[in-house]
């Protein structure tokens, strides 16, 4: 049994991800929206305050701000301490919550779909425990301490943001030169699975589509001479340096 703290966007696509695959349970200071979580996701539910959490797997999914007073709520040490939390390493996690073994996790949105990439640390026991969690919501990422989790952050993380916006732009661009939106939305889509299902490096994928003098190549030249690829690799790296310091 898994014990998920906290009933946010996070928990429920982990839920919505998990659920028929693996038995769980919600965890927070809110019984109406506990209610909501448990009845959506067929679950049981739990009041934070006064949780005993001794040896159970414990998968904290809280804003990373509201550590400390969650910490302050609950009971007891837990087996396996798994936290999602954007920029609280694992030292951290020990100060504020007792348990055998911790693991960091980063899994993103696509959880609900099953369709996550989930970037984990942490010691080995746990990893493996955490691995086999992970796995049932999409692709599982090991990396080797907490500055690889925060760097994974800035992509698996907030990429799916980062990439909502790039699609928009593109079904936008789309409507400028004459589609229907929906049109515009139905291709934006299909390139973005379409370009998923490549297993290539990108600079193979560039190279194949971009033909001398080309529709391709103009489009390219655009975006390097407005600085896109510079612009993103900076969002990246602000958002990795913020996630250092929340």
């Amino acid at each position: 049994m898994i014990y998920i703290i906290g009933y946010g966007a996070m928990a429920k696509a982990i839920a919505a991800g998990l659920k028929g695959y693996e038995k769980f349970a919600v965890v927070g200071r809110n019984e109406e929206k506990l209610k909501e979580f448990a009845k959506e996701f067929e679950c049981e539910y739990f009041m934070l305050d006064g949780f005993d959490i001794s040896n159970k797997t414990v998968l904290l999914t809280i804003k990373p701000y509201a550590l400390q007073e969650v910490s302050m709520r609950i009971e007891g040490k837990a087996d396996i301490l798994i936290s999602i939390l954007a920029g609280k390493s694992l030292v951290e996690l020990q100060k504020y919550i007792k348990a055998s073994s911790y693991v960091r996790a980063m899994p993103n949105v696509a959880a609900k779909y099953k369709a996550s990439t989930t970037a984990i640390t942490g010691d080995e026991r746990a990893l493996k425990i955490a691995e086999e969690i992970f796995s049932k919501i999409g692709r599982v990422v090991v990396m080797q301490n907490d500055d690889e989790i925060d760097m994974a952050t800035a992509i698996i993380g907030s990429g799916p943001a980062f990439l909502a916006l790039i699609a928009e732009a593109f079904s936008d661009g789309g409507v400028y030169i004459g589609l229907k939106r929906e049109k515009a939305i139905e291709l934006t889509k299909g390139l973005f699975e379409s370009f998923a299902t490549i297993d290539e490096n990108f600079n193979k994928i560039k190279d194949a589509v971009m033909s001398p003098k080309g529709t391709t190549a103009e489009g390219i030249y655009t975006l390097e001479e407005e600085g896109v690829r510079g612009e993103i690799i900076k969002a990246v790296k602000k958002t990795y340096e913020k996630s250092k310091n929340i």
